[in-house]
């Protein structure tokens, strides 16, 4: 069994579905509910590694982080 990862995920409501996203991948997948969202989410991410024939996918054991504020001008 592989190493066990835990890369961010982003979910949020558009009209009638869940969309989640994996930030650190751009992986996204849909479901009628939060935890279906997350559920579908799962699997893209893993097909997602799992097809990567390339071996250009890389998985830090520590993901670095850096949250920066958004300076916007409406």
């Amino acid at each position: 069994m592989g190493e066990t990862i835990r890369p961010t995920a982003a979910i949020w409501r558009e009209g009638d579905w869940f969309v989640s996203e994996c930030v650190d991948l751009g992986v996204a997948s849909q479901g009628h509910t939060e935890k279906a969202a997350l559920r579908n989410l799962k699997q893209a991410v893993l097909l997602y590694l799992s097809g990567d024939e390339t071996g250009k996918v890389r998985w830090p054991v520590e993901l670095e982080r850096k949250l920066v504020p958004l300076t916007l001008r409406a």
